[in-house]
């Protein structure tokens, strides 16, 4: 008697199948898989945590650049405000990130050369059209000084936070003044000609300001300390109260008399570097005798 045998060609089929998926698994690190592998990559979905702080870094580019063509129109006070926002919004970025866990390194790259034109290009093109234009060609190599000393401070910034061998005492300090407080401090003498001290605007006083610009310029370029508020601590509890007052009354004074709060706060910045200085000596000194400070 005959016995059928089944067919077992279709049998075979998902196991040559899998023998083959197999191969091209043990393919995946050659040639075979490397494009399979950056299809798969490009097409992956980027999470929302990673788009908001990119976001944001957007919003203060569109900020640095407003304030560059409010200042080609004349409108001087509302270009200082573009680039205040700038600020503002460049501290919130990278805290947002850090507190996503949204940190890339597209997003550091992003970021870098959005400060450029934030704190570099736009403060630059504002204090020429404002006032050294007047100097004409002096004006204009103050005004290019400023953003090329922006761009080293930030180009020097990138490459310190990559270096292990920096004591953590030294994340308490920025080395040089930070782009952000550079345009805003640089910008003072727009303040306090829009300020109820109405500083003339007049051809005598620009050799005094293209010699203040190149001072900032020279203050974030330099190696000279500033203190960074990216350490700050926690309140104490006993305090809360107090600080978020504080901060709204500024904030409303800053709503109410802006040229003025900025006209304080330049003065404010500039003053707290010699305390910057004296600090980081201190730090330095007890690092250097192998006992590093508290607080």
């Amino acid at each position: 008697m005959t016995i059928p045998f089944p067919d077992r060609g279709p049998a075979l089929a998902p196991r040559e199948g899998r023998a083959e998926a197999s191969s091209r698994d043990d393919l995946s690190d050659g040639e075979a898989g490397s494009p399979q592998r950056a299809r798969a990559l490009r097409f992956r979905a980027v999470p929302i945590r990673i788009i908001l702080p990119n976001l944001v870094t957007l919003l203060a580019l569109c900020m640095g650049l407003t304030a560059i063509r409010f200042a080609v129109d004349g409108q001087y006070e509302t270009a200082v405000v573009a680039v205040v926002v700038a600020a503002v919004l460049d501290g919130l970025d990278g805290r947002l990130a850090r507190a996503l866990r949204g940190t890339s390194r597209f997003g550091a790259e992003l970021d870098s050369l959005a400060d450029f034109v934030d704190f570099g290009v736009a403060p630059a093109l504002i204090l020429y059209f404002w006032g050294l234009h007047e100097f004409k060609s002096f004006g204009w190599v103050a005004a290019l000084v400023f953003a090329i000393a922006c761009a080293l401070r930030l180009a020097r910034f990138n490459v310190a936070s990559n270096d292990p061998s920096r004591p953590s005492w030294q994340a308490r300090f920025f080395t040089g003044m930070p782009a952000p407080a550079g345009a805003i401090v640089g910008l003072l003498p727009v303040y306090l000609n829009l300020s109820f001290l109405a500083v003339p605007n007049v051809r005598a006083v620009v050799p005094f300001e293209i010699a203040y610009v190149l001072l900032v310029a020279f203050l974030m370029a330099s190696r000279i300390p500033h203190f960074s508020g990216k350490k700050m601590g926690r309140v104490p509890r006993e305090y809360v109260l107090p600080v978020l007052l504080g901060i709204v009354v500024c904030c409303l004074l800053l709503a109410t008399f802006p040229m003025e709060m900025l006209v304080a706060g330049a003065f404010a910045y500039l003053a707290s570097i010699p305390l910057a200085v004296r600090r980081f000596n201190d730090y330095a000194a007890a690092d250097a005798a192998g006992q590093a400070p508290h607080s």
